[in-house]
């Protein structure tokens, strides 16, 4: 899987559970796409489909978010550490219209608003699971 280098988006990164039970998680759904794992590199995109938009209305907190959808690679950095990790699209989300103005601040960086979900495996690449949410930047 090939992580790009053109910048997609700025925001807030939580982390979520799908698929088989694996760390933290119990078992939960496969996600929209079927094929969420919490212990695979993957991530939840409010875009991944219209359906998905109808959901997280990113618009409502001034988020134009593009399009992107199932299998979709993006390169996700801690904005704070520079720690990267490539992921795949497999779920839709978060629902950021319930978090709309949420900032989340590090070494003089914030990022507001949840833009995307990441899998454990995925979230722990990049920081703690403790931590909750990350301030980053988003590639393609």
């Amino acid at each position: 899987m090939a992580c790009g280098s053109t910048k997609l988006w700025n925001g807030e990164a939580t982390w979520f559970c799908c698929g088989n039970a694996w760390g933290p998680c119990a078992a939960a759904g496969g996600g929209a796409c079927g094929t969420c794992r919490s212990s695979a590199l993957q991530a939840a995109w409010p875009n991944a489909s219209k359906a998905c938009w109808d959901i997280t209305r990113p618009d409502l907190c001034g988020e134009d978010i593009p399009r992107r959808g199932c299998g979709s690679v993006m390169k996700v950095r801690h904005d704070c550490s520079g720690a990267s990790v490539c992921v795949t699209v497999s779920d839709c989300g978060p629902r950021t219209r319930s978090f709309c103005s949420e900032s989340t601040c590090c070494d003089d960086v914030c990022r507001t608003n949840r833009v995307i979900d990441l899998t454990p495996a995925a979230f722990s690449a990049i920081g703690s699971l403790s931590s909750g949410t990350l301030p980053v930047s988003i590639f393609e």
